[in-house]
C-alpha cells in the first residue's frame, strides 16, 4: 500500500513515503516511529548535531560515519538505521528533521490520527492535556478515542488562553488576540 493519499510532498516526502511503504512491507511501522521520533529528539537537543547533519562543509563520507556511529551508540538499528545511512550516502541529511516529519504524518495519516497544534501561555499539566485530548477527540467525533495527538509549545507573549491548531481549523482563545480585538473595537467606538 503506497503512501501517496497524505499531504507530503518534495523531497522529504519521497524519502519519507519510500521509508513508510519499507517499513509497512515488514511489518515494523511502530518500531520505525520510534526510531525516527528518538533521531529527532536527537537533532532537537543537540546544536551540534543538528549543524552536522545541516553542514555542506562536513563531507558525505564523515557524515555518514558520524551519524552512524552515533545511531550505533543509541541503539538504532534495523531500517531506520539503513535509511539513514542512505539519506548520508545521498547528501540527503539536511532534509532529515522534514524526513521524520513527513513519515509520522503519513503514519498517522493512514491511521486517521490527527495532531493537534496548541499553543498557551504556560506549559499544560498532565491533567489539562487529558482534558484537551478528550475535548478534541469530541470534537472530531472521536468520544473516548485516541484519534487526536496534542503537540503543545509555549508562547509567553499570548499571556493567557490557548491557541489550536486542529488540521485547517484554528481556534484562539489567547487573552492577546482578545485584547487586540477590544482595542480595535475601542478605536471604532472613538
Amino acid at each position: 500500500m503506497s503512501a501517496d493519499t497524505t499531504n507530503v510532498s518534495g523531497l522529504s516526502g519521497r524519502y519519507a513515503t519510500a521509508l513508510y511503504d519499507l517499513a509497512e512491507s515488514q511489518g515494523v511501522l511502530d518500531q520505525v516511529a520510534d526510531d525516527l521520533r528518538s533521531i529527532a529528539e536527537m537533532i532537537d537537543g543537540s546544536d551540534d548535531f543538528e549543524r552536522m547533519i545541516r553542514s555542506p562543509i562536513v563531507s558525505r563520507r564523515q557524515q555518514s560515519k558520524a551519524i552512524l556511529a552515533v545511531l550505533d551508540k543509541t541503539g538504532i538499528s534495523g531500517i531506520a538505521r539503513s535509511f539513514v545511512g542512505v539519506a548520508a550516502t545521498n547528501r540527503r541529511l539536511f532534509a532529515l528533521p522534514d524526513i521524520i516529519t513527513d513519515y509520522l504524518a503519513i503514519l498517522a495519516g493512514k491511521r486517521g490520527e490527527v495532531t493537534a497544534q496548541v499553543t498557551s501561555a504556560q506549559a499544560l499539566t498532565n491533567v489539562q492535556q487529558a482534558e484537551l485530548t478528550k475535548a478534541l477527540n469530541e470534537a472530531i467525533g472521536q468520544p473516548g478515542g485516541d484519534k487526536v495527538t496534542i503537540k503543545s509549545t509555549v508562547d509567553p507573549d499570548l499571556l493567557g488562553g490557548l491557541v489550536v491548531k486542529l488540521g485547517s481549523r484554528m481556534v484562539d482563545s489567547s487573552l492577546r488576540t482578545k485584547l487586540q480585538h477590544l482595542q480595535l473595537a475601542m478605536r471604532g467606538a472613538g
